[in-house]
């Protein structure tokens, strides 16, 4: 196995598990790195849905009793277990209903480092005025949610098939807008990663079925490890930095992030147009 592509599947894996869950937009890093490492191909796009997964379980890990208890209350037809269920599969539709629509196009023409950078820099303005507005908190707990909750967080979560944008960034200030605690609306972001992620990975595996090679497993393996480990200490980290702490740090990080990228493509110190 070439040393080289193993590197790099080491540090996309990092990157995939300390961004997944920051407002601050995996997909948007993982292009980025993914041009500078020269690894936006096919075989590197794959790659990337590959160690999505692992994201997946380092979440399901840390909420595995939570989730454990969810399933036992839908044997016993709980009604909380039934609300938080429903709930995730309502703020599921909006993504993936426009992500079957548009995916192509936005694929097409703005799965491009610039595009991204500028994405970086709109959703840390609005993540700004959104922690400058008084917050009234009407639902302190992920259980208390109602339906209607849920659509509003799933139309917010939609905004992520921009890349650049961030799912969790989305869902996060969506549900702070929408009267959820901070505690909450942090932690259905993390639920609500669960069926959205293995709704794209599953469908982009079977897509990309072609591209499968044993030849691969070894990157994989490590991209995967990789992925889980800082995704499972991201989460852990996350949760107890927003009990004392608001985004406002995520959004000053998105807009330096942003005009660096812009800043070395326009003066031509960074070739960002490989693919």
């Amino acid at each position: 196995m070439d040393f080289l592509l193993l590197l790099k599947a080491l540090i996309l894996g990092i990157v995939e598990g300390l961004t997944e869950f920051l407002p601050i937009s995996s997909t948007g890093h993982l292009i980025l790195a993914g041009s500078l490492l020269e690894f936006n191909d096919e075989r590197g796009r794959l790659f990337l849905i590959v160690i999505q997964a692992a994201a997946i379980l380092a979440v399901v890990w840390e909420y595995r009793a939570r989730l454990a208890a969810v399933v036992a209350g839908l044997q016993r037809r709980d009604r909380t277990a039934l609300r938080f269920v429903l709930n995730l599969a309502i703020a599921v539709l909006p993504l993936a209903l426009l992500g079957l629509l548009f995916k192509e196009a936005i694929e097409c023409f703005l799965f491009r480092p610039v595009p991204v950078a500028l994405a970086f820099i709109v959703g840390a303005l609005f993540i700004l005025w959104a922690e400058r507005r008084q917050h009234v908190v009407r639902i302190e707990s992920v259980e208390d949610m109602a339906p209607l909750d849920a659509v509003k967080l799933g139309i917010a979560q939609a905004f992520a098939l921009i890349p650049g944008t961030s799912r969790s960034g989305a869902t996060i200030i969506g549900g702070l807008l929408f009267g959820l605690s901070r505690k909450a609306a942090t932690e259905f972001s993390f639920f609500l990663a669960i069926p959205t992620l293995i709704i794209a990975t599953l469908y982009e595996l079977y897509k990309e079925r072609a591209l499968l090679h044993a030849a691969d497993l070894g990157m994989w393996a490590v991209g995967f490890i990789s992925a889980f480990i800082s995704a499972f200490l991201c989460v852990r980290w996350l949760l107890r930095y927003i009990s004392t702490h608001d985004f406002t740090v995520f959004a000053w990080y998105r807009i330096a992030f942003g005009l660096i990228v812009l800043g070395t493509a326009y003066t031509g110190i960074v070739d960002w147009t490989v693919k």
